[in-house]
């Protein structure tokens, strides 16, 4: 991911700005970064960077319970199955918002043996003895 430019650099650029210079003189680097940084210091006095990344708030807060309890039902649904019946209850969700939720609240959806899937025949186990046979054919 990209960091900001230095708070330096910001503040030269904006005071060469203030001091007469146009922003297209002023920029060595890139016009549309000094002319972002003169807009918000003319509006908020300051050239800072905004806050970059940070926690976003869980859209299915309010599904909570009723997520939890459907899962415990039936363990083998799907995130698109979950996305679905949310959509049927009038809840319209995403599957990354449905991922980040179940991600959360530390439920995961790998391969175990409540969610076989078909594989190759190398990889599944040899099979068991035939039993009760019912003598010679």
């Amino acid at each position: 991911m990209a960091r900001p430019y230095s708070q330096d650099l910001r503040d030269r650029v904006v005071g060469s700005v203030a001091g007469g210079r146009s922003c297209r003189a002023t920029a060595a680097l890139s016009v549309a970064s000094v002319v972002k940084w003169s807009q918000r210091w003319r509006a908020s006095g300051s050239a800072a960077a905004k806050q970059m990344g940070g926690w976003r708030q869980l859209r299915l807060k309010r599904e909570r319970e009723w997520l939890l309890a459907r899962i415990a039902e039936k363990p083998d649904l799907t995130l698109r199955a979950v996305v679905a019946e949310l959509a049927e209850r009038g809840t319209p969700a995403s599957y990354g918002a449905v991922w980040r939720f179940f991600k959360h609240e530390g439920i995961t959806f790998k391969k175990n043996a409540a969610r076989q899937r078909a594989r190759s025949r190398r990889h599944r186990p040899p099979p068991g003895p035939v039993e009760g046979l019912s003598g010679p054919a």
